[in-house]
């Protein structure tokens, strides 16, 4: 599967100017670290492990795309919302801030633990459902060996659902 530019942007706007970097020839399909290997990375787990692959990164890795696969069985679409499950916003961040903490941590991995300090300029702007494959981009502002801000957006059928920026730090 290759990503393809939107059809939806303006007069003058091609999908780089909707998304945080340019999809078209993006390999959907790849995956440069699966769960596994995204494991041996973040200190995430079991139903807290909101990313399912890397899909690609730039080699500083200052950019990277990821995906998460989401299911009809995760422990929130029983409540969020009965009958028609939406996967929760704040989540959609939580998986943005893993891909940019996977990302820190191929630069830094003797970085310590790092935390998810705040977010800013969050929107949600669509919704994520069971067998939505979110796209997660990633862009550095700024990083350090102590901390990282970063881009974050999620991308679902070539529409935007969320964008935010994101601050970590090493504890």
């Amino acid at each position: 599967m290759q990503a393809t530019p939107s059809s939806e942007a303006g007069p003058g706007e091609g999908a780089a100017s909707r998304f945080l970097f340019e999809l078209a020839g993006i390999d959907l399909a790849a995956r440069v670290a699966d769960r596994d290997a995204i494991a041996q990375v973040i200190p995430h787990r079991g139903a807290m492990m909101l990313i399912d692959g890397v899909v690609w990164h730039v080699p500083d890795y200052s950019k990277g795309l990821g995906i998460k696969r989401v299911r009809d069985d995760e422990f929130w679409c029983q409540g969020h919302f009965p009958g028609r499950p939406i996967y929760p916003g704040v989540m959609q961040v939580e998986s943005g801030a893993q891909l940019a903490a996977y990302l820190y941590y191929r630069r830094y991995p003797d970085a310590g633990l790092s935390v998810f300090c705040k977010i800013e300029e969050a929107l949600f702007r669509s919704m994520v459902v069971p067998g939505d494959d979110l796209l997660i981009l990633c862009r550095d502002i700024k990083v350090g060996r102590r901390r990282f801000l970063c881009d974050v957006m999620g991308v679902v059928k070539d529409k935007v659902t969320f964008e935010a920026k994101i601050l970590g730090m090493s504890v």
